[in-house]
């Protein structure tokens, strides 16, 4: 058996006789016997068998204390003359205590080895885990499947995800222009019923994180790109606009690098959807089909720029950690804009801030050049605050543009702007919304409705020609049948503006403090509002697999343009005809009110 106190090594009267420096040393040496022995494990024959061999040695040492401490108690006990110690036992004492000592010095050098043993043992202990964990670590290969789904990689220290969507769809849609005509004349072109095929939000991206070392937050990094599967990749034009953007190039999407942590919650920096679209898109069971609530939330001028329902550029965000299912997104985008009123380029960009080339549709400054006129703005904020818990799921968003360019609604009515009018024509946009969503496990129902109010800070003699400011929303039921397919409905509402700069077919009024004008506006109090119904029916093929059928309507009243198509498809449907083929600077396109939009559309969805 093995001794498990220094009471079992050493006699209790040895203890008592040796003084307080040699309790020291013998318990020493007992911790140092006791944790040797501990240490000798498998895989350590050698340094085993030498701390055997120790254990022996001082259980021999221990004997012979004994055996000394027994003589020393017999002499110090026998009785001598005159009733004290003889000479001869006081020797014979002294003798057996310099034994002692002795036996105590050795003692004191075989706990000293035991202690080296074992600290050899610790090393090659410590040498050989290290070795395994290189080993092991360079059989390991860099990359290796986390799960027997999906595309997620271990990497040393992290790990990496591929992901994507791939989505395709035919198409027959109309602009509904009939009986629409100027002077006698009507639009150019086919604005009847046309089939096309559309890629719409497809993309590939990759996503992951690395550790830190002993950092308390890891890096956090995402790339992602555009993927146009039925056209060609290049600038995106049309007859009424043209982009330098690319859209199909690397990194066209949300991409961004940044600091993660469980605590504090996400910094990044890139570009990225803002908080105010990310904060309700859950809301839009037709992301990416004609009937898109894009075509008409965040919609501000009723094109297919969504002006609060975009992705913004050179940004920095944060992203909160989950609170008890509160959330906080808070967005900042510099504007990079060296000219007061936003007519430049952003500094490092392709386009216009809010999209296209300078001039783009033929529109120009006051001195006559080129510009970015037509929604250019400088910095952005962009935030949203929402709450989820038990199928129920609450916002509030808000987002603010600031000195935003329209000085192209002036020029493009006078042949001489006001320069008043069109020195006021940069202002402040902003729209905020709140939305609730509740989904029902027991019915596979869910019900979702929005509210939105758009405003733009132009001084009141500019009301007549501000349609950038309105109220809106969006109600939709999706209803689950037949394991996970789904029938969804959908209604959007635009209301009416103040004003109206007019397009094609609605300018006539004369614009104020203009003798000499181009051919008129819209003017206020016309009927620009709209409504836009969708219903989609989608059906599950299994493993991310959908098809769907989708049917959509736009119903414009007789001064509003709002389209279908809006919202990230390639192929849109607007009030243009065909009167311009280009949509650059020197383009000259037709925008017709009042068009009745109707399309059909079957697809495929792949998500991965």
């Amino acid at each position: 058996m093995q001794p498990t106190s220094v009471q079992g090594i050493f006699p209790r009267k040895f203890l008592s006789k040796i003084g307080r420096q040699g309790r020291f040393v013998a318990v020493l040496m007992a911790t140092t016997i006791l944790g040797s022995l501990a240490f000798a494990m498998p895989g350590f024959a050698d340094e085993a068998s030498d701390i055997q061999s120790l254990k022996d040695e001082n259980a021999a040492l221990r004997a012979r204390l004994d055996k000394m401490q027994k003589a020393i108690d017999a002499l110090m006990s026998r009785p001598a003359a005159g009733g004290g110690a003889s000479a001869a036992q006081v020797n014979a004492a002294q003798a057996a205590a310099a034994e002692a000592a002795a036996a105590k010095a050795e003692a004191q050098a075989a706990a000293a080895q035991a202690q080296a043993t074992a600290a050899t043992a610790q090393a090659q202990a410590a040498a050989q885990q290290a070795a395994a964990q290189q080993a092991a670590a360079k059989d390991k290969p860099f990359l290796a499947r986390k799960g027997d789904k999906g595309l997620t990689f271990t990497t040393p220290g992290g790990e990496i995800t591929a992901y994507g969507q791939l989505d395709i769809s035919i198409d027959d849609i109309t602009k509904g222009l009939d009986g629409k005509s100027v002077g006698g004349v009507g639009p150019i072109g086919r604005v009847g019923w046309q089939p096309d095929v559309s890629t719409n939000i497809s993309y590939i991206g990759v996503r992951g994180f690395q550790n830190l070392g002993d950092q308390p937050f890891k890096l956090v990094y995402q790339l992602e790109t555009q993927i146009d599967i039925a056209a060609t990749s290049g600038i995106g034009e049309s007859g009424s606009q043209e982009s330098n953007q690319v859209k199909g190039a690397l990194t066209s999407r949300n991409s961004y690098v940044g600091l993660s942590s469980p605590d504090w919650g996400t910094i990044d920096i890139g570009k990225t959807d803002a908080p105010y679209k990310q904060s309700t898109a859950r809301m839009n069971a037709f992301n990416g089909m004609i009937g898109d609530y894009a075509a008409v939330m965040g919609n501000t001028g009723g094109d297919n720029r969504v002006e609060f329902g975009t992705r913004l550029d050179h940004s920095i965000w944060y992203e909160s950690p989950n609170w008890s299912g509160l959330k906080f997104n808070l967005l900042w985008s510099p504007g990079q804009n060296r000219a007061s009123n936003s007519d430049n380029l952003a500094s490092g960009e392709s386009d216009c801030t809010g999209g296209n080339i300078p001039g783009s549709g033929g529109i120009f400054a006051i001195s006559g050049a080129f510009a970015c006129n037509d929604g250019s703005f400088s910095d952005a904020v962009s935030t949203s605050l929402t709450y989820e818990n038990d199928g129920f799921y609450a916002v509030a968003a808000y987002e603010r543009h600031f000195k935003v360019n329209r000085q192209s609604d002036i020029t493009g009515l006078y042949v001489s702007a006001p320069p008043l009018l069109y020195n006021q024509d940069v202002a402040d946009e902003d729209a905020w919304k709140i939305g609730l969503q509740y989904v029902s496990a027991e019915t596979g129902t869910t019900v979702s409705g929005i509210f939105e109010d758009l405003h733009r800070y132009v001084p009141s003699d500019l009301a007549w020609q501000n349609e950038r400011q309105r109220i809106g929303w969006w109600l939709a039921v999706t209803q689950k049948v037949y394991g996970n397919d789904t029938i969804n409905v959908g209604w959007a509402h635009a209301g009416q503006t103040p004003g109206d700069p007019c397009q094609h077919n609605d300018c006539l009024i004369a614009a104020p403090l203009g003798t000499i004008f181009n051919s008129g506006t819209a003017g206020p109090d016309v009927d620009n509002s709209a409504n836009m119904v969708t219903v989609a029916y989608k059906h599950d093929l299994g493993d991310s697999l959908t098809v769907y059928l989708d049917w959509a309507a736009e119903f414009n009243g007789n001064y509003a343009h709002y389209d279908l198509g809006a919202g990230g498809r390639a192929v849109t449907t607007d009030c243009h005809d065909a009167f311009s083929a280009t949509g650059d600077e020197f383009s000259t396109p037709h925008c017709w009110t009042g068009g009745q939009l109707m399309g059909v559309s079957v697809g495929l969805n792949y998500k991965f």
